[in-house]
């Protein structure tokens, strides 16, 4: 099995370039923006069903992941179903199936820089446990001083749930799915890109005992999401009665995307 998350591969040389801006541009108040725009007062939003979004999820290829150049469609399925063999509840399949369906953001015009890559606090100093870390250098957030403790902004383990997350997927697909799905999931979804945290133990100053209680399933769930991927597709014609049949157990038939 080859390496995960090799970033040294010349294969993807789009990854570089992808942090590059990701680091630069991800500032505190360019979050607060992104959450004006896409959850608290959004300007537009297109009514689709799960099958309409996971569709166009079949046509994006995600520039900040070095190891796969399949569809997200494809990412999405090989995930789910090594949960499914694994025999895990169905809510943690679904899990496995939507996590990455944030990513329509791509559909209303966003910059994959916005949309995709790994996620980190905003307002607090940026940890070098994040890929790419020399990047921020370029960051407007790295030159104020209010930025420059691991806390920042926010009081020491005031938990992250009370932490501005850098703007993306993960964060825009949470605010649609949290008032659905068993709390376990709502943390696999928001955080599974926050790999900083739930792979290099960094932040702990900020969360407290109840994330510490779900980093667990995050790490379990993380496992699936990066070593199920493969070059060979799972058939997505014959799997769909089922996983239509799961979103509709759990999930709304439509959703007001804003996009």
């Amino acid at each position: 099995q080859h390496r995960m998350r090799d970033y040294e591969s010349p294969s993807r040389d789009t990854v570089e370039t992808f942090y590059l801006l990701n680091h630069r541009l991800q500032t505190l108040d360019f979050v607060k923006n992104q959450f004006k725009r896409f959850v608290s007062t959004p300007t537009s939003t297109r009514s689709m069903t799960w099958l309409e979004a996971l569709t166009y999820l079949d046509t994006l290829v995600d520039d900040s992941d070095p190891d796969t150049e399949l569809s997200q469609l494809q990412h999405l399925l090989q995930t789910a179903e090594a949960i499914r063999r694994d025999g895990h509840e169905d809510w943690f399949v679904l899990t496995g199936f939507i996590h990455d369906l944030g990513k329509i953001l791509c559909l209303s015009g966003e910059p994959q820089w916005s949309v995709v890559g790994d996620t980190f606090p905003v307002g607090c100093r940026f940890s070098d446990k994040i890929v790419y870390p020399h990047f921020f250098a370029d960051n407007p957030d790295s030159d104020n001083p209010a930025y420059q403790t691991p806390t920042g902004i926010y009081e020491p383990a005031c938990g992250l749930r009370n932490v501005t997350m850098s703007w993306g997927h993960d964060e825009y697909l949470f605010q649609y799915i949290k008032d659905y799905l068993p709390e376990p999931a709502q943390y696999m979804i928001r955080f599974h890109s926050f790999y900083a945290w739930h792979q290099s133990g960094a932040y702990d100053d900020l969360c407290d005992d109840h994330d510490r209680e779900m980093l667990p399933w995050v790490k379990r769930f993380n496992s699936y999401d990066l070593y199920s991927k493969a070059d060979n597709t799972v058939n997505w014609d014959a799997l769909r009665p089922y996983y239509l049949e799961l979103i509709a157990k759990y999930l709304p038939a439509k959703i007001a995307w804003a996009v």
